[in-house]
């Protein structure tokens, strides 16, 4: 089964945005139906919502028909499962020029939000190089005052799996050098 690409954001735009039921949105995001619960009866969202219509994931009718009939399901738009099941079957492999421009912010997002991850984990992620890593990581890279943070699952850099296994394996490393 695929999901979207950043769950709990996708789910906070759909309670706030819809009237779906908490189940219905838990079996779109792959979670538990209490953790919806949990994300609505929160008073402060340390998330920020992602809408599935502006990802391309869902469409407004998909939206309408599931709200209309409560035991509808919502799925994935099927050019997202494509691109998500081709990501993750070919690795490394080309970025298109439109995606390599947004590379040197997806670095910048990666590093400040997983900072345990390595250069060279970073690098193998990106599709990039570990002086360029080092070099944004630094602040020392020739144009990163112009380089824009911005998340590289959405933008399809890189595959949510992908990434947490990379953060967990990195855990894993930090967790046996203390030992």
């Amino acid at each position: 089964m695929n999901y979207p690409y950043m769950p709990k954001s996708t789910a906070l735009w759909l309670i706030e945005n819809t009237a779906l039921t908490f189940e219905q949105i838990a079996d779109f995001c792959g979670m538990h139906e209490l953790e919806v619960k949990n994300i609505a009866d929160a008073e402060t969202h340390k998330i920020q919502g992602l809408s599935p219509i502006l990802t391309g994931q869902l469409t407004r009718e998909d939206i309408a028909a599931a709200e209309a009939d409560p035991n509808a399901r919502l799925t994935l738009c099927e050019s997202i499962v494509v691109a998500q099941n081709a990501q993750n079957k070919k690795g490394v492999g080309y970025t298109p020029k439109l995606h390599r421009q947004n590379r040197m912010g997806g670095i910048l997002w990666i590093i400040k939000n997983y900072p345990e991850l390595s250069d060279g984990q970073i690098a193998r992620l990106m599709r990039s190089t570990n002086p360029t890593v080092a070099s944004i990581r630094n602040k020392t890279h020739n144009s990163y005052a112009d380089i824009h943070v911005s998340n590289p699952i959405t933008l399809g850099l890189v595959s949510e799996s992908v990434l947490k296994d990379a953060v967990a394996k990195a855990q894993k490393k930090s967790e046996n050098k203390n030992k």
